[in-house]
C-alpha cells in the first residue's frame, strides 16, 4: 500500500479498512472542532461509516483517481489528507485535509501539505494544485499561505455547512512556480 515518509515524526499511509476504528475514533473525539467546517461529521456516526468511507477512498485509488491517506504522528493518527480526484487531461487536482483535535498547531498539516503537492508534482506529474478553504476558517487558509499558494479568487456561497452557506478561498499552485520557491 501507499506509503509516504515526510519526516522522522510523520508518515502518510493509504486508509485501509483496519483503520476504521481509529479513523471514527479520531473523528468522534474531534467532533465540536471539525463540525465548524466540514459537512460530513453529521453523517459519520459509526464504525461502519468510516469503514464504508475508507472503502470509498480505496475504490478512488484503484481507480487512479487520488487517494486519501492518514497521517500519522509519532504512531498516532493525527487526522487524513488526500486528492479530491485528479483530472488527468488538464493535470490537475485539489487537496483536502483535516487534523483531529490535540494535533493542531504542530506543523503537521503544513508539513504534510508540502509532502502532497511535491509528490503530486514529482512523481503524478501534474501541472496544478488546488486548495479551497472556507474564508472564516484561518487555520485552513493558513496552510496553502505559507506554502507559498496564490490566493486566486473568492467563491460566493461555495457551500452549505449545516445552517448557511460559506464562501471559499481558491488557493492555487502550478508546478512551474513550486519549482522557484
Amino acid at each position: 500500500m501507499f506509503t509516504y515518509r515526510v519526516d522522522e515524526n510523520i508518515e502518510m499511509r493509504l486508509l485501509e479498512t483496519r483503520h476504521a476504528e481509529r479513523l471514527f475514533q479520531l473523528t468522534d473525539q474531534s467532533r465540536e472542532s471539525l463540525r465548524e467546517w466540514l459537512p460530513w461529521i453529521d453523517f459519520t456516526r459509526t464504525v461502519a461509516d468510516s469503514r464504508n468511507f475508507i472503502g470509498g477512498t480505496l475504490q478512488q485509488f484503484s481507480r487512479n483517481d487520488g487517494f486519501q491517506a492518514g497521517i500519522w504522528y509519532k504512531g498516532e493518527l493525527a487526522g487524513v489528507i488526500g486528492l479530491h480526484g485528479i483530472n488527468w487531461s488538464n493535470k490537475s487536482t485539489s487537496i483536502g485535509y483535516w487534523l483531529g483535535s490535540g494535533f493542531e498547531g504542530k506543523g503537521l498539516m503544513t508539513r504534510a501539505c508540502k509532502a502532497v503537492v511535491d509528490y503530486c508534482f514529482a512523481e503524478l506529474g501534474l501541472n496544478r494544485i488546488e486548495i479551497r478553504t472556507a474564508t472564516e476558517n484561518k487555520k485552513s487558509a493558513a496552510i496553502p499561505q505559507r506554502l507559498g499558494f496564490q490566493q486566486e479568487g473568492r467563491l460566493q456561497q461555495a457551500e452549505w455547512l449545516y445552517n448557511k452557506f460559506v464562501d471559499h478561498y481558491v488557493f492555487g499552485m502550478v508546478k512551474e512556480n513550486w519549482d522557484q520557491l
